[in-house]
């Protein structure tokens, strides 16, 4: 049971941070997706760790994860870990890339999950397309999408860009390249909360990722005063099963 929960929650990345999704088909989206430009501010580069703590069929697991967010010379990285007490390290995502002018522009997209093979998502800029070592699935690259791991941070990018948008009822939409395809994400901007943390009780505005076909619900809250940090991150299956990530450090660099 345990090595199942593994399999079906620790596949982020999120990251981010374990963020995850169903996909649609891939000839649905693949000559046309939404390609919206946008300002962007990055925030500081920082290593951020969290706590982790999930629900599956009854049994509750603790954890902890670590990102690291760097950007310099107009290039990024961001470097996820989660790990499991018992079985170590159970997933990690790399994604890679530079800054044009949507905002964050990956060019490689790397996640390794517990007992499966890593899966590659390459963003070709000079061909113009997206591939993948597990998928002979394509798709053209037009401007603005984003892996698993950069979509966090882009969205953070335009929260701090546009503050007075980025407000309760407004809706951010993306194209999202996951392990072996691609779709589009919809994050939905809902009310600002106080959330409690190891760092104290901080004011973060909820940001919910409109529920796919499957009912599977992600949240994350972001922090204003704290550089718009993702203070917390939850996915929830429709059966109650869920993953949360809580931060419990800050080290900006």
């Amino acid at each position: 049971m345990l090595l199942r929960f593994l399999r079906m929650k620790y596949q982020m990345a999120c990251g981010t941070f374990c963020v995850f999704a169903l996909m649609i088909a891939a000839s649905a989206w693949s000559q046309n997706h939404p390609v919206i430009k946008r300002p962007f501010d990055l925030p500081p580069s920082a290593d951020l760790s969290y706590l982790v703590k999930a629900k599956q069929g009854g049994f509750m697991l603790d954890g902890a994860s670590s990102l690291k967010w760097q950007f310099a010379d107009n290039k990024y990285s961001i470097k996820t870990e989660t790990r499991a007490m018992i079985l170590g390290k159970v997933h990690s995502a790399t994604s890679e890339g530079s800054i044009d002018d949507y905002g964050l522009a990956p060019d490689i997209f790397h996640d390794k999950r517990i007992r499966r093979d890593a899966t590659i998502s390459t963003f070709d800029r000079n061909a113009g397309t997206v591939t993948f070592n597990t998928s002979k699935e394509n798709y053209p690259l037009q401007g603005g999408e984003q892996d698993r791991t950069s979509i966090i941070w882009q969205l953070i990018a335009h929260a701090r860009a546009v503050p007075k948008k980025f407000i309760a009822g407004s809706e951010w939409q993306y194209f999202v390249v996951g392990t072996s395809d691609a779709d589009p994400w919809t994050f939905k901007v809902g009310k600002t909360e106080k959330i409690e943390t190891p760092l104290g009780l901080l004011s973060a505005v909820r940001v919910s990722r409109v529920p796919n076909e499957r009912g599977q619900q992600l949240e994350i809250w972001l922090a204003p005063m704290l550089d718009w940090y993702p203070v917390r991150m939850r996915q929830t299956e429709p059966d109650g099963d869920y993953i949360e990530q809580t931060l419990e450090n800050v080290s900006k660099k």
